[in-house]
């Protein structure tokens, strides 16, 4: 397996009454629109002090993009002082959370994701080789620059489920999408 290219890391980080049902809604069909696999590959539910109870969930987005390549998107979700209130809505009870909460987002790319290279010392010199004369350009230009403006998407979605940012985003319609 090639060593993962990172993307520089993004925090988000929100004080307030949100839904925490709908935000996992939202991230999973972000994930599910952009043809990614979800995994909640951790989950801590701290005992409630009377601040209110503190959670900590990972969540793993994955997509294979060729044979080659393979993108990962790591997001870590901490709160604090999370309370369970009820606000009426249209004449129903609708259950929210009041809470600080902090979204940390991690992404790479990952070339011969499928250890291909990685066999022996000449097939991991053959691959540096592959890498360094035949694919350099496109990893950088093809593969790295999509995911990192994927994740500024995921993150401005996050963000206006969040309602802390406005309707559209500074890379909006970069990748040829509404």
């Amino acid at each position: 397996m090639g060593k993962p290219i990172p993307i520089p890391p993004i925090t988000i980080r929100y004080k307030g009454v949100f839904d925490l049902d709908g935000l996992y809604a939202a991230v999973t069909s972000w994930a599910k629109n952009y043809e990614y696999q979800w995994h909640e590959v951790d989950y801590k539910h701290k005992v409630p002090v009377p601040a209110g109870a503190e959670q900590e969930m990972k969540w793993v987005l994955d997509k294979k993009v060729t044979d080659y390549i393979s993108y990962n998107i790591g997001m870590s979700v901490h709160i604090w002082d999370l309370k369970e209130i009820y606000v009426e809505e249209n004449g129903r009870k609708k259950r929210l959370s009041n809470a600080r909460i902090q979204i940390m987002i991690k992404a790479s790319l990952t070339p011969d994701w499928q250890g291909v290279f990685g066999k022996s010392k000449f097939a991991q010199k053959l691959g540096g080789w592959y890498e360094s004369i035949f694919i350099k350009k496109d990893i950088e230009s093809r593969y790295w620059d999509p995911l990192y403006y994927r994740v500024w998407n995921l993150h401005s979605v996050i963000k206006k489920y969040l309602d802390i940012q406005g309707q559209k985003h500074a890379y909006k319609g970069y990748l040829g999408e509404d």
